[in-house]
């Protein structure tokens, strides 16, 4: 059986007080990394930025259609100015520049369907456009709150990993100072149990928080005091102590 001096397996409760602080500290950690809101915000940005890259795809091939209806309109406008340049040249046949007449009035009307067509694709657009930059903010509104509840996890984060590190260096400074052999049994116990010591206060385990048996009771107090016992319940080391009883 593992032995240690009475009063050095109380220093065993002080390791478990930092230990413990550690554990906290990483499921306060855990915790930050794994925000909910977090979750929730990546999502809805997901949603959002694909409904934006539908508007912004529909912008582009309004603009597309546009760029040609204009194109379109600019070329009848250029063959009806062509032509009614050669009619205004009074040259050529009469029945020539009747045909010509004709044509012109064609081109007229095929321009007026044309910039009716530009006209619907331009009013399109626009409502296309006004789409793009509503779901834009929409985004902007996502990443804005997205950056702020980042910006406050970093910051607790933070002050988690300064807590961590000077809490960890007490307990290497600490530990350092403790009984080896001692230390070594904590430490496995620690590794297997998850608590690595705890008070046996009037009978009761505070390891496992139960009384424990008349019969563990009678073996724990027939043991010397400087033997390392353990509670049944949970398997961490039970510190005695004469004013516990």
């Amino acid at each position: 059986m593992a032995k240690a001096a009475p009063a050095e397996q109380l220093k065993l409760l002080e390791l478990q007080g930092l230990d413990a602080r550690l554990k906290s500290l990483s499921n306060r950690r855990r915790s930050l990394e794994n925000d909910p809101r977090i979750t929730d915000l990546e999502a809805a940005l997901s949603v959002a930025n694909g409904e934006l890259g539908a508007a912004k795809l529909a912008v582009h091939d309004a603009e597309a259609e546009l760029k040609r209806a204009e194109a379109d309109v600019e070329q009848v406008a250029t063959r009806i100015e062509r032509d009614e340049a050669r009619l205004n040249s009074g040259t050529g046949l009469s029945k020539d520049l009747v045909a010509l007449q004709k044509d012109i009035a064609s081109l007229n009307k095929r321009r007026s369907d044309l910039e009716d067509v530009e006209l619907e694709v331009l009013e399109r657009l626009d409502g296309l456009r006004e789409r793009q930059a509503a779901q834009q903010s929409i985004v902007d509104d996502i990443q804005g709150s997205f950056g702020g509840i980042r910006a406050e996890l970093d910051a607790a984060l933070a002050e988690v990993a300064a807590e961590e590190n000077e809490v960890a260096r007490k307990r290497r400074d600490f530990a350092a100072g403790l009984d080896t052999g001692m230390l070594a049994v904590y430490e496995k116990t620690l590794a297997r149990r998850g608590v690595g010591a705890a008070r046996l206060f009037h009978g009761t385990s505070e390891g496992s928080g139960m009384q424990l048996s008349p019969g563990d009771l009678a073996e724990i107090k027939a043991a010397a005091e400087d033997d390392i016992v353990f509670c049944p319940d949970s398997g961490c080391i039970l510190v005695r102590s004469a004013e516990w009883g």
